[in-house]
């Protein structure tokens, strides 16, 4: 079955960087559009970032552009959200989505906080 394993969540400083993995197995991940989502209580989750299978290409939710980087490994079944100058808005937990299967990971928390 498919499963889908966030990581690298964590209590940062505003203007820090993190870098959230996404471990993916149970389908063939280099054939499939990957995302990465977020939500913060009390509200639905929102796309944070998108990637393709074939070209790579990427897309971004305006709040975010020019400061987080969505990439994949397809040798190791992997998406990563590189998030760079932080801002407190930014705290949520963050999810890990495949849209073919609509399948979630479990979540990561990102808390950015002086």
């Amino acid at each position: 079955q498919v499963q889908l394993v966030e990581s690298g969540g964590g209590l940062v400083q505003p203007g820090k960087s993190l870098r959230l993995s996404c471990s993916a197995s149970g389908f063939t991940f280099s054939s499939y559009y990957m995302s990465w989502y977020r939500q913060t209580p009390g509200k639905g989750r929102d796309m944070v970032a998108g990637i393709g299978n074939g070209d790579g290409s990427t897309s971004y939710a305006d709040s975010v552009k020019g400061r987080f980087t969505i990439s994949r490994d397809n040798g190791k079944n992997t998406v990563y959200l590189q998030m760079n100058s932080l801002k407190p808005e930014d705290t949520a937990v963050y999810f890990c989505y495949v849209p073919r299967f609509r399948s979630w990971g479990q979540g990561t928390q990102v808390t950015v906080s002086s």
